[in-house]
């Protein structure tokens, strides 16, 4: 077709005017890879073209592109299969990884057809003039007063909208974010994977109308959040309320055809199996199980899906879904006040839909952890991996702004002591890290070591970060007063650096508006609460976590090795039959080495129905 039709220069102007407007309006890029792209260039390009070769178009030179053209016939195909069905029929076998392979003629009928002058199949042709193409890069008039941070510019009952034009970066781009808020998500499990049915269908049917959208540098995703759908726009600020438009226009219109529902639900068995098998994930999904009431675990997902959903059930759930809502925007970049306000109102007239009968919370309710040290021991779900995942996690309870900065530079100063003690001097693990942990608004500290059940036991590893932990406290009491103020002005730097590009400032503003808390000088503060610490403030803190008081819980992903132990108290035997069921937690006992000092959690949900329930927190003042 390409052939036929020969080279088009409006094809060639239209890509040449996108390279164009990037690389004229590009963001900040990491050092390290402008200066590997710089080498690269220097190998192709003659020293002129340096810093635009490889994406600027300069001449339009049909000749060359019709050479080019001309060189692409059928009998210089090559052709490649890649898959699980070949295995058997590979005789070959290539010289670095030993992978096997076969090579044979492409087939004589296809080639006799390729020669000859077949019809042109006429759903196959070029593109129309691509409508989303930037060519307005006026910088916008402030239409409103100008203002550090965010502020809400709408506040009705079916939704809000906070607003901050850029002076800063003055760049003729903008960035659109939307969150509909939903009850309905967490209502049960099923509502759960019907949501993410759904968000995955809607990806899927944009894909090809947002194609020329996304051609034109334009970026969108869609997110399926704890508790709403998480729209993002952003891109030149010219054409964006076009590809805005036909995201909304996509989801108030929403259906799916049978095949595309089947496919996009095998897909997300293979997701739900993928997180379940892999420890960390695994580990990660029973600590939130334990601590946030209400949750949905990851295995109750996986079975309502496997028990088998329908088109009927999801397009009536997504009926519900859209029927009642409350939608909250932030719009930031080089765009009026006016224009912004306008998202809101195409979302609410395009969607028609009826307030939330009540306010709605954004977070989960945490259970308040007994005293002392529990311990969550289940069996990794993957039976072939060795890998385990040790996490002893320390509940804080609801505190302060000031206390929570506390906690980060608590784990600022544990990050080498842990590393060094944990994976370097004991050899534990690769990967071994301590974490600051807000849980639903919620403070905590945890450290977590992936190991090995070929080489170590799980619980040697939980006792291993109770002696860290030990040497830390000891550690801390011994620091001077430089040290400790050395790694204060750390932490106040990594705060006060200044954001390279929009993206990072609307990242940051978009984390509280997306968690309702709405603290957008929240850096200022925290700078502020740093300078007012001295080293005790540090060491009393670190002890009244670790005092007779506390919170402790550990959750132990096992894996399969020599070291660990069956469910039956036997050693774990290479070719041992015993079932790993593979959708079910599988709680294990504890041995002798942690038996007297801690307390089992063996069925999740009849622990945490017996605790109280934390109020809703967020960590604002």
């Amino acid at each position: 077709m390409l052939q036929k039709l020969g080279p088009e220069k409006r094809i060639f102007e239209e890509i040449q005017k996108i390279e164009d407007n990037e690389f004229h309006y590009q963001e900040q890029t990491d050092p390290v890879e402008y200066v590997e792209n710089m080498c690269e260039n220097m190998q192709l390009y003659p020293l002129q073209d340096f810093l635009t070769g490889d994406q600027l178009l300069f001449e339009y030179k049909p000749e060359v592109i019709a050479e080019a053209l001309n060189q692409l016939v059928p009998q210089k195909a090559n052709l490649v299969l890649l898959s699980g069905a070949n295995e058997g029929k590979c005789d070959l076998k290539e010289k670095w990884f030993g992978t096997q392979y076969s090579m044979e003629d492409v087939e004589n009928s296809w080639a006799e057809l390729w020669k000859s002058n077949f019809e042109l199949n006429p759903d196959l042709h070029l593109p129309a003039e691509n409508k989303y193409i930037a060519s307005d890069f006026m910088l916008k008039a402030f239409d409103s007063p100008e203002t550090e941070y965010p502020v809400k510019i709408v506040n009705t009952p079916q939704g809000c909208l906070w607003y901050k034009k850029d002076n800063k970066f003055k760049i003729p781009k903008a960035y659109i974010r939307f969150h509909l808020i939903s009850p309905l998500i967490q209502k049960s499990a099923a509502n759960v994977v019907l949501f993410d049915i759904f968000v995955n269908i809607l990806t899927h049917n944009l894909a090809e109308p947002a194609y020329e959208a996304d051609v034109a540098q334009l970026e969108y995703k869609l997110v399926a959040g704890e508790h709403g759908l998480i729209i993002r726009v952003k891109g030149f600020n010219h054409k964006l309320p076009l590809l805005f438009q036909l995201i909304i226009d996509y989801l108030a219109e929403f259906n799916s055809t049978p095949a595309v529902f089947t496919m996009i639900t095998e897909q997300l068995k293979k997701t739900y199996f993928n997180i379940l098998i892999k420890p960390e994930t695994l580990a990660k999904d029973v600590r939130l199980l334990i601590l946030e009431y209400a949750r949905w675990s990851m295995i109750d997902k996986y079975r309502a899906l496997m028990d088998g959903l329908s088109l009927e059930s999801l397009l009536s759930f997504v009926k519900e879904f859209k029927s009642q809502l409350f939608v909250e925007g932030l719009v930031q970049g080089n765009v009026t006040s006016t224009d912004s306000m306008d998202f809101l109102k195409y979302v609410i007239d395009k969607l028609n839909f009826m307030p939330l009968e009540q306010e709605m919370s954004v977070q989960f309710q945490v259970v308040e952890l007994p005293s002392g040290h529990h311990i969550c021991k289940v069996r990794a779900l993957n039976k072939g991996d060795a890998n385990s995942e040790v996490t002893v996690y320390y509940q804080s309870g609801t505190r302060s702004l000031k206390e929570y900065t506390l906690m980060e530079l608590l784990v600022m100063h544990m990050e080498e002591p842990c590393f060094d003690f944990l994976r370097t001097k004991q050899t534990l693990g690769y990967h071994v890290y301590p974490t600051c942990r807000n849980t639903s608004g919620i403070l905590g500290f945890s450290v977590t070591v992936g190991t090995q059940a070929t080489k170590y036991n799980s619980e040697v590893v939980d006792k291993k970060i109770e002696e860290f932990l030990s040497s830390f406290e000891e550690k801390i009491e011994n620091l001077t007063e430089d040290a400790f103020n050395t790694q204060v002005t750390a932490l106040i730097k990594l705060k006060e650096c200044e954001d390279t590009h929009l993206g990072e400032e609307v990242d940051r503003n978009w984390n509280e508006v997306v968690t309702q808390q709405y603290l957008f000088d929240r850096l200022v503060h925290e700078i502020e609460a740093l300078k007012s610490f001295s080293k005790s403030d540090l060491v009393n803190w670190f002890k009244a976590h670790r005092g007779p008081g506390s919170k402790m819980l550990s959750v132990h992903v096992v894996g399969f090795g020599k070291y660990e132990l069956e469910e039956d108290g036997t050693p774990h035997g290479e070719d041992s039959n015993s079932s790993c069921e593979p959708m079910q937690l599988t709680y294990l006992p504890t041995s002798p080495l942690l038996t007297d000092s801690t307390i089992p959690i063996t069925d999740i949900r009849a622990f945490t129905s017996t605790l109280n329930l934390l109020p809703y927190h967020k960590i604002v003042k």
